[in-house]
């Protein structure tokens, strides 16, 4: 297991940015969401808000699970035939909005919730789900040790760098960019610098409708 040696002015920066960013992304986005929630209620059938168990932080004496929330970008019974599994590109099940939200990231916009509860960051790791984490585990070295002590990401190095994950080969890639990140984080002027990458480059995937 690779660890975190977050120093407490790292850490204390880090969640205050956190919260901060929560903040105003909901409030800057609060004239959109109702439009945005009836696009998706007028496409398809279903709840607007889709939630879903995922992987957070692991601590010393536990791992954290959580609801991760996101705007629905599938239809409602998605994975009734297949069970989990992860999206691929041009996936058959993505509405038309859903689509739309993927590529400029808005699907992810509820998330912001999550990060004021203290589930996740707004830069860390990709929270996996349960049911592909003992699999990764086994397959992967260092795979769990890329969210010990970080709480996972709405973005981050991993995101921005390679896009979503199709194979296990992917998430392989991925590990490697998650402990890239955490090596950043020993030092203040390292994180800040990185986060402040990850914020522009995240921005640009956004603006130029990247997503997937």
């Amino acid at each position: 297991m690779i660890e975190t040696h977050m120093n407490r002015a790292t850490r204390i920066a880090k969640r205050s940015v956190d919260i901060a960013a929560a903040i105003t992304g909901l409030a800057l986005t609060a004239p959109v969401l109702p439009l945005l929630a009836l696009a998706i209620k007028l496409e398809s059938p279903g709840p607007v808000l889709f939630r879903q168990m995922r992987v957070g932080r692991m601590l010393e004496d536990r791992t954290e699970l959580f609801q991760m929330i996101k705007f629905r970008s599938m239809r409602q019974d998605a994975e009734a035939c297949s069970g989990a599994v992860w999206a691929s590109r041009r996936d058959p099940r993505i509405t038309r909005v859903g689509n739309f939200l993927r590529k400029t990231r808005l699907d992810e916009i509820p998330q912001f919730i999550n990060v004021l509860r203290g589930d996740m960051s707004l830069i860390g790791p990709r929270p996996e789900r349960p049911e592909f984490y003992t699999r990764l585990e086994s397959a992967i070295p260092l795979y769990s040790g890329r969210t010990f002590g970080l709480r996972p990401g709405i973005t981050g190095l991993a995101q921005v760098s390679q896009g979503y994950d199709e194979t296990i080969e992917d998430v392989r890639s991925k590990v490697m960019y998650d402990h890239a990140y955490a090596a950043q984080t020993f030092r203040f002027s390292d994180w800040l610098r990185s986060d402040l990458r990850i914020v522009g480059q995240t921005l640009s995937v956004m603006a130029l409708g990247r997503g997937q």
